[in-house]
Parts: C-alpha cells; structure tokens; sequence
C-alpha cells in the first residue's frame, strides 16, 4: 500500500478511492547518500537510457521488405522494425523485393535486391 499526501487530493490531482498505477523510484537515503550499490545500477541504467538503441538489422542480413515510398534520389524507403528506414535502390512504392543489408548505420540501412518481387516480373 502506497500513502498518498493529502496536497494531492486537495490539488485534485488524485481522487479518494480510486486506483491508480505508480512507478516506484529509489531516492537518497536519509542521509542524501545512495549505497554504492545501487547507485552503480543506477548509473548503467541511465547510461543505456541515453545511448540510442541499435539497429535491428545487419550487415549481410537478408530479408523481405515492403517498398513505402521513393526517396529524394529516387531510390525505394522500406521501413522495418521501429520505424528503422532501409534504402533500397530500383525498387517502387508496393514492391515486395528479397533484399540484402550492405551498410547499416544508426538510423539507416542500404540494401540490394536480391530477388526482385515476383509480380513485377
């Protein structure tokens, strides 16, 4: 059970009676001290909060995407896990292309058609 000061009733913020979820945050020991423990936990998980995450795919990787839209040069986007944008050259909005990952970097990928989608043939 969680105690909820009153200011937060008062302020309406939270109404009596009803449930809520809350996250539980560790804070500074009475002293304003952390033990090295968990402050060492702390600080590796700010630091992977902070660093983007990888990409979800590879160099050599071969997959089928989805072509989306064109590019600026022209060039098919496909877009795979988490929004991740995959160049894919020659290919057109709707194609349906086996590709291979040539170059990842952090937030873009560039592919060759591996084999081009059957119903454009």
């Amino acid at each position: 059970m969680l105690e909820v000061p009153s200011r937060e009733i008062d302020q309406d913020a939270v109404t009596a009676g009803e449930t809520y979820r809350v996250a539980m945050l560790s804070s500074p020991t009475s002293e304003g001290r952390r033990d090295e423990a968990s402050q060492g936990s702390t600080r590796s998980e700010a630091a992977r909060q902070q660093s983007p995450p990888e990409p979800p795919v590879e160099e050599g990787e071969v997959r089928e995407v989805t072509v989306e839209t064109l590019g600026d040069q022209g060039d098919g986007i496909a877009k795979v896990e988490r929004g991740y944008v995959v160049i894919v050259p020659d290919a057109q909005p709707g194609d349906e292309p086996t590709i291979e990952i040539d170059d990842v970097r952090q937030n873009v990928a560039f592919a060759s058609v591996v084999e081009p989608d059957s119903r454009t043939l």
